[in-house]
């Protein structure tokens, strides 16, 4: 029979989110320099939290209880593998130590090194961590958004445009590398910072992209993600209050951050840029983004992708409606960008500045350039762009196949509603037809 109390350990374990799975994670693995280990011993802590809350009842803190039973597993198994003499030299770990419940790391196992962890806050201090250069950037960006900011296998490989299976080999790949070399999980020393400050930047970056616009789930945008990204960002201004981009990175979040009271409608429903009530804007967001992207461009030609980014973003806030945005300098500025990360992303944004600017025409036969590469096909903005540009030039077939083509991609499902509703609502127009192309339903 089961135990009286079985209902709610179970409800009390569902309760504990993916940032709280991440920093038990992540404390184990800062511990160990482990990260199978980790995965295997916060999974196992959960397994032991539903059979011992139904008999001793749901702890005051249930994250640090288990942060212990995590720790606990895994110095028995350690033990068991004979080399716990070996790790308890290289990090400093005591099994007596209790946890500190609020953080993500042990602060008495720096006693003496005052330089050894200048960074202010835990979860950041992991992030630079893992930023080792011994790893790929491409590795420790993929590592640090799986265990360390929470997102699923799936969330990542979206974020990094490449397929799920590639991802997942990345992933095996950096923990041998990793297990191999021997790189601890410790922030680096302040003089370390500068080599690993771009890597936790694009961490950052994406963490925020995913929280935006969901690549799954029920809704379009998880503000949890979003207001950690964004606090992130803040402290690694603090951190680095003369780098251009770091300045550049939090303007870019503000500055997008500011239009999120527009960017659903009342069943959820992403709202296009063009048809955003830009008097629901949070003012207070976009003067704070001003300053620091007119700041971040005071690096003139040094300045890089975050600065060049977060100027684009103060073009779109500057102006009072879609026509009337400056997108010969946001062409510029795309530009600039792809000079310095020639990404599929970039060449996409650079394809609609020069179609808002030259006319639809222009903007099809850029974005038809852009069509054989493998990345952009399996990216849902890429299509409904597509999708945008065929409806105004009147081409509602193509249209309504560039909608369908973006639906067949894995994506939120407000998105997928809004997407739906977009092709549902296409109808050909009869000659002549206005400007606007076909006419909606």
């Amino acid at each position: 029979m089961e135990h009286p109390g079985a209902e709610a350990a179970r409800r009390a374990v569902a309760a504990i989110d993916r940032d709280a799975r991440a920093r038990i994670l992540a404390t184990v693995a800062r511990w160990f320099g482990d990260l199978d280990l980790a995965e295997d011993m916060t999974q196992e802590a959960f397994a032991q939290a539903l059979r011992t809350w139904p008999r001793s009842g749901i702890p005051d803190a249930p994250e640090a209880w288990l942060k212990t039973a995590a720790k606990r597993k895994a110095l028995d198994t350690v033990r068991r593998e004979g080399v716990l003499a070996q790790k308890l030299a290289r990090l400093r770990i005591e099994e007596e130590r209790t946890p500190v419940p609020a953080l993500l790391g042990d602060p008495a196992a720096h006693v003496g090194e005052a330089d050894a962890d200048p960074v202010p806050d835990d979860r950041l201090g992991l992030f630079f961590a893992c930023a080792h250069p011994a790893l790929k950037p491409e590795d420790h960006v993929a590592l640090t958004l799986r265990f360390l900011a929470g997102l699923e296998t799936p969330e990542v490989a979206h974020a990094l445009l490449v397929p799920v299976p590639t991802m997942q080999q990345r992933i095996v790949r950096a923990k041998k590398r990793i297990r191999t070399l021997g790189v601890p999980f410790e922030a680096p020393r302040r003089r370390d910072l500068l080599e690993r400050v771009a890597g936790v930047q694009r961490v950052v970056y994406l963490l925020y992209a995913e929280g935006f616009a969901r690549s799954a789930g029920d809704v379009h945008v998880r503000e949890d993600l979003t207001a950690e990204a964004i606090r992130l960002a803040r402290l690694l201004h603090e951190l680095m209050p003369g780098s251009a981009d770091t300045a550049g990175l939090l303007a870019l979040l503000l500055l997008t951050e500011a239009r999120r009271p527009s960017r659903t409608d009342a069943r959820g429903r992403p709202v296009p840029l063009a048809e955003q009530d830009r008097a629901l804007w949070d003012r207070g967001l976009v003067a704070e983004g001003l300053r620091l992207a007119e700041s971040a461009a005071g690096a003139g030609p040094r300045a890089g992708a975050y600065a060049i980014q977060a100027a684009i973003a103060a073009v779109h806030a500057e102006a009072a409606d879609l026509e009337t945005t400056d997108w010969a300098q946001i062409a510029v500025l795309y530009g600039l960008l792809e000079q310095r990360e020639p990404g599929p992303v970039v060449r996409l944004g650079r394809a609609v500045a020069l179609g808002r600017l030259r006319g639809p025409a222009e903007g099809l036969r850029r974005l038809d350039a852009l069509s054989a590469d493998p990345a952009l096909l399996r990216f849902r903005p890429f299509h409904i762009a597509r999708a945008v540009t065929l409806e105004e030039l009147g081409d509602a077939a193509a249209a309504a196949g560039a909608y369908r083509s973006a639906l067949e991609l894995p994506g939120n499902e407000a998105e997928d509603d809004f997407l739906a509703s977009a092709l549902a609502g296409l109808a050909p127009c009869q000659p002549p037809c206005p400007a606007g192309g076909p006419t909606r339903a």
